[in-house]
């Protein structure tokens, strides 16, 4: 359960999550009906949202290839639902419930959302999320990747596709699952407690922002991205059910992303490098507000990520991945009349390997480990959600096993539904700063381990 808290002058801001909210998809019925390929096509494991080159290749292409037939090839229309069951190791305190749910082992339906998603002609195309949750009762628009043009050119007899995105999420338009949007967990618990530190590239700007971004990729290998983004104003991030996390930009924030791709056989691989920096006037806690009236907080991330991928003839197929993210932050403005200094550091590597067996039977181990000095301007103690010592330092290992029977190209309602059925285990070995008591309240880093069964169809 992810709440901002109000104490003593100061914020802590957990809503980035550690473990992002289960508002993830990409594998929409829409596009394998545009294009005429199962799922298995573009994704790992056939659902997504991990993608195969040919799946890079579609994305990088503004969603814009076609193949598929007859009326369906033309309705870009899909519609998505994921519910679940949560138990955390111990009860979250009474004052901490979320609205209409226990204090442990509850139902929840956790979004219904809707996507408007594929081309519009040969040099453009995009998808659209829209999300309701029963968690919160809220509606908000959600990922949103739009391509206004792309185009291919001939340089040399190699293939130079140059092309826009207009998005709403840092790394949304991103082609490699080792980023924030799209990274792993794909799923995750939206009433489970989740640690307050996260990078801002991991969802500060998450819905709230609008980013303009052009990139190139030449050879099926090197992709070069560079633009800015701006967060959007109250009047229209209330109308969106988006609101500001860490707060509002007081300048385009520049962005900046580059990558390099090998392909031999039945491998692929990947390098690249991630950079961000914005500078922000400071969420007051209130809904839609931010104030600079004591100047503005500055941060800068630096990611470098990695990845490998075999998708063999057989029935066998596996990837690895991992990102580690560098942040520098200077928090004059929330620092200020707090006494606290305002330049600290935060520290993240995450990392994951997994295996499919026929596109149907999958498993992934996950690691999470953010660290950095004590910040008693963002983390607070506080009960649940805060630090005792005031410190970032979390540990999380995840296990998954997914079962998608779906998705093949001789799959039963081909290309027009599909289905994961999953189990997840979070263990923390440290949240939000220590081991045991690590909130002051006597809460345990362990008490937090969250164990979800989840469902997740679309159509």
């Amino acid at each position: 359960m992810v709440r901002v808290i109000r104490s003593k002058g100061w914020l802590l801001l957990p809503v980035a999550g550690f473990l992002l909210a289960s508002e993830r998809a990409e594998a929409i019925p829409a596009f394998a009906s545009q294009t005429g390929q199962p799922c298995t096509a573009c994704h790992l494991g056939g659902y997504g949202p991990q993608l195969t080159p040919i799946g890079r290749a579609f994305k990088i292409g503004g969603y814009t290839q076609t193949g598929g037939e007859g009326l369906a090839a033309s309705i870009p229309l899909s519609l998505m639902a994921i519910t679940s069951f949560t138990n955390t190791s111990a009860s979250v305190p009474a004052d901490q419930v979320a609205q209409h749910y226990g204090a442990n082992n509850n139902f929840s339906l956790d979004q219904v959302s809707g996507f408007i998603g594929g081309n519009v002609g040969p040099y453009s195309g995009g998808m659209m999320q829209f999300t309701w949750s029963d968690v919160d009762n809220t509606s908000h628009v959600d990922n949103t990747d739009l391509r206004p043009f792309t185009k291919v050119f001939d340089i040399g007899g190699k293939d130079l596709r140059i092309g826009t995105t207009l998005n709403n999420t840092p790394t949304v338009q991103d082609p490699y699952n080792t980023t924030f949007a799209w990274g792993f967990p794909f799923i995750a618990s939206a009433l489970a407690p989740t640690p307050a530190a996260n990078p801002m590239l991991a969802g500060s700007f998450g819905g709230n922002a609008i980013g303009y971004t052009a990139y190139a990729w030449y050879n099926n290998a090197l992709y070069l991205e560079g633009g800015a983004y701006n967060t959007l104003g109250s009047w229209a991030l209330a109308r969106i059910g988006n609101d500001y996390t860490i707060g509002s930009t007081t300048s385009p924030a520049p962005y900046l992303r580059a990558a390099y791709e090998w392909h031999w056989g039945n491998n692929t691989a990947h390098v690249g490098t991630l950079f961000m920096h914005a500078d922000v006037d400071p969420s007051t806690g209130v809904p839609y507000q931010t104030t600079g009236i004591n100047g503005a907080d500055h941060y800068t991330d630096y990611a470098f990520d990695a990845s490998y991928q075999f998708i063999g003839d057989g029935p066998h197929s596996a990837m690895v991945q991992g990102i580690y993210t560098h942040e520098d932050q200077n928090l004059r403005a929330t620092s200020s009349g707090t006494g606290f200094g305002a330049k600290y550091t935060l520290e993240q590597m995450r990392a994951n390997v997994s295996y499919w067996y026929a596109n149907t039977y999958g498993a992934t181990l996950g690691w999470q480990k953010t660290w950095g000095p004590a910040n008693p301007v963002l983390y607070p103690q506080a009960e649940l959600v805060g630090s005792a010592n005031n410190k970032p330092n979390s540990n999380a290992f995840i296990i998954e096993a997914d079962w998608v029977p779906f998705g093949k190209d001789t799959s039963l309602w081909a290309p027009f539904m599909n289905l994961k059925l999953g189990a997840q285990y979070i263990a923390y070995t440290q949240f939000n700063g220590g081991s045991s008591n690590y909130d002051g309240a006597g809460r345990n880093a362990s008490d937090n381990n969250t164990f979800l069964l989840f469902a997740w169809m679309i159509f």
